[in-house]
């Protein structure tokens, strides 16, 4: 039977069942049932030939229909279940992404994005000329930048046994970290070990005992030297960490300064005659510097300063070229103990220079001084209205200064900030260098009367002049970038948290995931409390999304013929 003889016996019984329906009466039911087996009959037929009673236009429309209707057909509780896991997935990622944030100082999805994401997205080609010349000033910067993340050592660095270890004892809390004690372990090496070391039992000893990890093997290690000598570096390594008090370490300190003389004059005697006596006689310079110092250093912290002052002084007039220890910093804190601001000019003019390296002790100092002269009578209000005379502006220009080059002193000198203990070695312009300033120098500023008050009202001047500090400085070179990265190898983070500049802004991603967390979790709570409300809100909010889809298939339906739509269809 052909497909139009069914449809022309489908159209008798429909309409015989519609007239029948009109007068009252009833068809028979054997002769319905015929008619729906027969639909039944031609519709899968239909199919199986290709053939369609469906207009094509409402094949596509279909789609936007099944899905309103799904829609229509959700309960409240699919939307509680909804914003409930957005809200909780969000919170997650939102979690993570503030810890990575304040480990590292980036946001997870940002680094993610721009070092996978970018160059499958088609990211800049490092080859052309451009990039290249682009790519060799950022060398230029990074070469900059990592010279100027030099660490160098802690000039007041204090004693590991009599302070660090005390410290330990009482608190429970290590005060150095990990990096800090291995940097120390290579200076140790660098200053008291030279190649002829194996060629004497002790000081082959000790050149094990510095490569030593536990210290009471290193301790152990300097005993056993001096069982077979007078070692002067192993009086150091037990002055430095078994003595528990300063008195006990400067005790040793002497009897290391007796050896130290006697293999630096044997030494010295020898420097000519080769290589190896030229490289032992550096090594027992650097060992008698050293115990100079430290000797110096416990005077002054026994209260006799008059006495560590001079032995400053000689040290640097006996080894004049031995700057690495910046023995002149150790000179100016002893001499701002004394209040002889004269001879702390005296010093500054000589080592404030152009030439040589910058540190906040020298910059701060010279802004203290500068401070001195006018915070006694120094007032804001008065400095409004008459303006400043020219020593309230060379001070407060010295004070930028100092501001500039190590922006995180002023919150510990102003007690913004608490002070810990400082490192063994500081990163200039760094937070670990802020703190170790702040800890010797903070008495001297708090005895000039007015200077930290005269700090307070124009230290943060200093920003306006400097809006992008990484990128252009005002007297100084652009701040470091390296430094936080550095300081958090430096300082102990698990109860000190490191002072960042410029303070970073937060990521965008975390900003995002916040907005996302919170506004997922007030649909949750509100479609909870109002589930009804909400679905009305959720249905028409759905409705409204999908009409413009609507709109446009409607105007597609209407331009494009039947035919064609039929094609696509079938194709």
């Amino acid at each position: 039977m052909q497909p139009g003889a069914y449809l022309r016996c489908s159209a008798s019984c429909l309409h015989t069942d519609r007239q029948s329906t009109w007068r009252g009466t009833r068809t028979d039911p054997g002769l319905c049932q015929g008619f729906r087996e027969l639909v039944g009959v031609f519709y899968h037929s239909s199919q199986a030939s290709g053939l369609s009673t469906v207009p094509a236009s409402r094949k596509v429309t279909s789609p936007v229909v099944s899905v309103s209707m799904f829609l229509n057909t959700l309960t409240p509780k699919f939307y509680v279940a909804l914003t409930g896991t957005s809200s909780l997935i969000s919170g997650l990622i939102l979690i993570f992404e503030w810890w990575y944030f304040r480990k590292y100082g980036t946001s997870f999805i940002e680094q993610v994005s721009v070092s996978h994401l970018r160059p499958l997205l088609g990211g800049v080609d490092s080859s052309s000329p451009t990039n290249s010349n682009t790519s060799n000033g950022e060398a230029d910067s990074n070469r900059q930048s990592v010279s100027e993340c030099k660490v160098w050592r802690n000039p007041l660095n204090l004693f590991r046994g009599a302070e660090y270890n005390r410290y330990t004892w009482v608190t429970g809390r290590e005060p150095l970290t990990y990096y800090d004690m291995n940097l120390s372990a290579q200076d140790h090496q660098t200053f008291f070990t030279c190649d002829s070391d194996h060629l004497r039992p002790a000081d082959a000893i000790m050149q094990k005992a510095w490569r030593e990890r536990n210290p009471q093997a290193r301790i152990s290690a300097a005993h056993e030297a001096l069982e077979l000598e007078d070692c002067a570096t192993a009086y150091i390594l037990l002055a430095e960490e078994e003595a528990t008090t300063i008195m006990e370490a400067e005790r040793l300190f002497k009897q290391a300064l007796k050896a130290g003389e006697s293999c630096y004059r044997r030494s010295q005697q020898l420097q000519h005659h080769g290589t190896q006596y030229e490289a032992q006689h550096r090594r027992d310079t650097n060992v008698l510097v050293y115990i100079k110092r430290r000797l110096a250093m416990c005077s002054r912290k026994l209260g006799r300063t008059r006495e560590a002052v001079k032995m400053m002084r000689d040290l640097m007039k006996e080894f004049p070229l031995l700057s690495m220890f910046n023995i002149h910093e150790n000179l100016l804190e002893s001499l701002l103990e004394l209040q002889n601001y004269a001879d702390v000019q005296a010093v500054l003019a000589k080592y404030d220079d152009i030439s040589l390296p910058k540190s906040a002790t020298i910059c701060y100092t010279a802004a203290l001084l500068k401070a001195r002269a006018v915070s006694d009578k120094f007032s804001p209000e008065a400095a409004s209205r008459r303006g400043l005379s020219t020593a309230e502006m060379n001070a407060v220009e010295a004070i930028h200064r100092a501001v500039e080059f190590n922006p995180h002193v002023p919150k510990y000198l102003l007690e913004m900030k608490s002070l810990i203990l400082p490192p063994e070695h500081i990163l200039k312009r760094g937070d670990s260098e802020a703190i170790a300033y702040a800890f010797f120098h903070l008495q001297h500023w708090k005895r000039v009367e007015g200077a930290l008050n005269l700090l307070h009202c124009t230290w943060e001047g200093t920003f306006r002049m400097i809006p992008y500090p990484l990128e252009k400085g005002h007297l100084f070179y652009p701040y470091p970038i390296c430094t936080e990265t550095a300081d958090r190898e430096l300082l102990p983070t698990v109860f000190h948290e490191v002072s960042v500049y410029p303070k970073k802004e937060l990521p965008f991603f975390i900003l995002f995931t916040a907005g996302l967390c919170s506004f997922t979790a007030m649909l949750a709570l509100l479609t909870h409390q109002f589930p009804e409300l909400m679905g009305v809100f959720a249905k028409a909010f759905l409705s409204t999304l999908f009409a413009p889809l609507n709109f446009i298939m409607e105007k597609v339906e209407s331009i494009l013929p039947s035919s064609l739509w039929h094609q696509l269809t079938r194709i």
